[in-house]
């Protein structure tokens, strides 16, 4: 008997499907709503969840008659679980793309304000020429992406960061670089003008990205390499629940420019000293699956 991450081993066998219910059931803590994602009765899941435990030796879940979550045991369990299964689909996806067919899954993501790939353009054709790929797509800010992609969570992401500045720890391909703009509701004090510098914007009242992070940094190094200081009184988690904030008139926000182009209600103002941000494409420097592959051809980006 091997014990390891508190989990104890017997001769016995731990099935890929199993693991999938696993998984089911601790994204959704309900063995019902699992059974409907995974296309099974719930008795034939729970099944298969006991004799997984048993031949396991520990228990993976909590059950009482209100909730269910994982036990440490559990927990320990997960992470390997999505590890075997991602190797799983994987191995059956590089068999797949020697014989010419792209399989497998994509994990992209990106942040809200993303504009130099039109991104449900480009999945409505990787659709059309590989039908058989599931996608996810999950929207984040530029660090976290960063790191989940370093995680293998994902595979492809795109993202925003300071001109001097690189994403690190994965491989990354520049698209483009734009310098942000002023944006203010049609009733705003500043609405009227069409440019506009930095220190005369340091007197307003900002909406903008949490401290720290790589959205926000744009900002913030432009004001304090020009010596000045403003007031951020809301910080916003979504870039686009950040513009309903801008249009209410609670403050002013700065923006890439062709973001701003899609939404109405706003008026733009040049800034004659911005920020500037570059987008980025970023995958694993651990190497592309025949699905990212696919998908980065298709953006004309190669390993170089």
């Amino acid at each position: 008997m091997l014990v390891t991450s508190s989990i104890a081993y017997h001769d016995g066998s731990v099935e890929l499907q199993q693991m999938r219910y696993v998984i089911a059931v601790a994204e959704t803590n309900s063995f019902t709503r699992a059974a409907q994602r995974c296309l099974v009765v719930q008795s034939a899941l729970s099944h298969q969840i006991a004799r997984l435990e048993k031949e396991l030796g520990a228990r993976l879940f909590e059950r009482t008659s209100r909730r269910v979550r994982l036990t440490a045991a559990g927990a320990a369990f997960l992470p390997a679980a999505r590890q075997c299964l991602d190797a799983a689909e994987r191995a059956v996806a590089e068999v797949a793309a020697v014989v010419g067919e792209v399989r497998g899954r994509l994990a992209l993501g990106l942040i809200p304000s993303v504009t130099a790939v039109d991104v449900p353009t480009v999945l409505k054709e990787f659709h059309r020429r590989h039908p058989k790929v599931r996608i996810s797509l999950g929207v984040g800010g530029s660090d976290r992406l960063v790191e989940r992609v370093r995680q293998g969570e994902i595979e492809v992401a795109f993202l925003g960061m300071p001109v001097t500045t690189r994403p690190r720890g994965v491989m990354a391909r520049e698209l483009t670089r734009e310098r942000l703009v002023a944006v203010v509701s049609p009733d705003h004090p500043l609405a009227g003008e069409t440019s506009i510098d930095l220190r005369r914007l340091s007197s307003e009242v900002f909406v903008d990205l949490p401290a720290k992070t790589a959205g926000r940094a744009q900002s913030d190094l432009a004001f304090a390499a020009a010596g000045l200081t403003r007031e951020v009184a809301f910080e916003v988690t979504n870039a686009d629940y950040l513009t309903r904030l801008v249009g209410a008139g609670l403050g002013v926000a700065l923006l890439p420019p062709a973001y701003v182009e899609g939404l109405a209600g706003m008026v733009t103002i040049e800034v004659t000293d911005a920020p500037a941000r570059a987008e980025y494409v970023i995958w694993s420097r651990e190497g592309r699956t025949p699905a990212a592959a696919a998908f980065l051809d298709l953006l004309d980006v190669r390993e170089e």
